[in-house]
Formats: C-alpha cells, sequence, structure tokens
C-alpha cells in the first residue's frame, strides 16, 4: 500500500492538468501536501467520467506552501486558492476565539473540523465538498441534478452508522432525530443554515459526554441535516468502502475508500483512471 502511494503520487504529477471554469458549478476540497495527490486523481476521474466543467476551490488545511501552489497552477488551471490568510480573516470575522472556542481548539486537534469551520465560512450559500480519497467511474447525475437547484442537503450512504458517538446522544443534544448511514464523502449544506453557537456547544456537550472521536465532524454533519429533506445518493451507485472487485470492474459512479478499501486503492483502483 505504501509503494502503491507512492506511485500514485508520482503518477499525480505528470497527469494531463484539468482546467477549472469559473461560474459553473462549484467543489471544495480540504487539501494540502498529504493529500493533494489524492485530490488531482479525484478531479481527474470526475473529468474523465462526464464532459461537464466545474469551478474547484481548494482549501488549504494549512500546509500549503509555493511549490504545492506552483503545481496546483499546473496541474489544475484556473482553480481558486483559499489560503490562510482568507480563512484566518473568516474565521476572526465570522467565528471569533472567545465566542467559539471548543471550534477554534478543534481546528488544532483535528484537521476534519476544517471541513465545516473553514469552508463554510466562505462567502455563499449552497456547498458541495468533496473527500480526496474518492474516484468517480460514471458521470454523477445525481449530483449534477442538484447543482440545478440545491435546495436540500445531499449526501453519500455509508456502509455503517460512523459518527462516533451513539445516536441516542446525538439526538438528545441537537433536539433532532439522527438519520443514519450518512457519510461525508460527498456532502452538500447551506452555510448561511448553519448555527455556529450550536455547533460550538455541540462539540462540547459530545466531548464531554462520550469523549474525543475520531468521527466528530461526522456526527457534526448528520446533527446539522437532523430532520431535514435531504437527498441521499444511491448506495449502489455511489459506494463508501468497495471491495476488490467491485474495484477491479469499475462498478457504480463514485468510490470512497475508506477503511479496508484503502488497499485496493492504493493497489488497483488509481492505476485503472
Amino acid at each position: 500500500m505504501l509503494r502503491g502511494s507512492r506511485q500514485m503520487k508520482k503518477a499525480s504529477l505528470i497527469l494531463h492538468p484539468v482546467t477549472a471554469v469559473a461560474d459553473r458549478p462549484a467543489i471544495y476540497f480540504l487539501t494540502g501536501k498529504n493529500h493533494l495527490y489524492q485530490t488531482i486523481f479525484c478531479i481527474q476521474s470526475l473529468s474523465k467520467a462526464t464532459e461537464i466543467k466545474f469551478s474547484i476551490f481548494l482549501v488549504d488545511d494549512g500546509s500549503f506552501d509555493d511549490h504545492l501552489i506552483q503545481t496546483i497552477h499546473r496541474l489544475l488551471p484556473g482553480s481558486i486558492i483559499i489560503t490562510q490568510a482568507i480563512i484566518e480573516k473568516n474565521l476572526n470575522d465570522i467565528l471569533p476565539q472567545y465566542l467559539f472556542g471548543a471550534l477554534h481548539h478543534k481546528r488544532k486537534v483535528y484537521p476534519h473540523i476544517k471541513k465545516l469551520t473553514d469552508i463554510h465560512t466562505l462567502p455563499g450559500t449552497w456547498k458541495l465538498v468533496l473527500d480526496s480519497d474518492m474516484l468517480f467511474w460514471a458521470q454523477p447525475k445525481a449530483i449534477i441534478d442538484w447543482f440545478e437547484n440545491p435546495d436540500k442537503p445531499i449526501y453519500m450512504q455509508d456502509c455503517q452508522n460512523s459518527y462516533g458517538y451513539s445516536k441516542q446522544i446525538m439526538e438528545k443534544i441537537c433536539g433532532a432525530k439522527i438519520p443514519d448511514l450518512i457519510n461525508v464523502g460527498v456532502i452538500g449544506l447551506n452555510s448561511a443554515s448553519i448555527n455556529w453557537v450550536k455547533l460550538n456547544a455541540w462539540v462540547q456537550a459530545l466531548e464531554r459526554q462520550e469523549g474525543a472521536s475520531y468521527y466528530l465532524e461526522q456526527a457534526l454533519t448528520a446533527m446539522l441535516i437532523g430532520e431535514s429533506e435531504a437527498l441521499v445518493l444511491p448506495a449502489h451507485e455511489y459506494i463508501v468502502n468497495p471491495g476488490i472487485e467491485l474495484v477491479r470492474q469499475k462498478k457504480g459512479t463514485l468510490h470512497h475508500y475508506v477503511d479496508l478499501s484503502k488497499e485496493p486503492y492504493f493497489k488497483t483502483a488509481w492505476k485503472l483512471v
């Protein structure tokens, strides 16, 4: 797997550039030194799967440097880079530390939460955020249709509940029923609808009752969606944790390579792109 990862990183640097186009449906990635090669492959697979053009926002996870930015300009021309300077200004304006201490602390120790804090404090309303460790195999018609009129959240279905917290506790804290199987590999939310005061309090309440969890961001997203109507991507097309045969056959529309599917991801899947 480590060898495959190194080969994938080298291969990402010689792929044909994918040009982002302004004023097209926007996709957001939280990325950086350790993940840019996966981001590049995800975007490359999307460009092969559809002729639709996208606006691409690459949000600095804190590791961008001049070399990485040059690589982005070369391989993803036209993409919009959201620097730490932009992020810090937004956080200071919208989430000042003296009011949102829990969120600021989690940003330092738990980078995943930046998919919420750093992306949804950017201007705009509905935003589609993609994880980098995914590959598209067919045109994502459901996602493209959602872009036509984004009026409800959109998400993938997980292969099992992975919230890191008991649903009973989550529901008690947020005061709403929590849907099963939300996976944030593909997640569309309305930034304007996020109640940051509640989100800050939820972090404190969850960790006070059941401790810290790797899945905190996924739990918070499920709580944000709650009982609101949402577009759930069909699990047989948008597949979380695909097995080796599904990978080899390129079954479905999109694969999200979590858990045991990391092995076929690094050994096989990216080579098929």
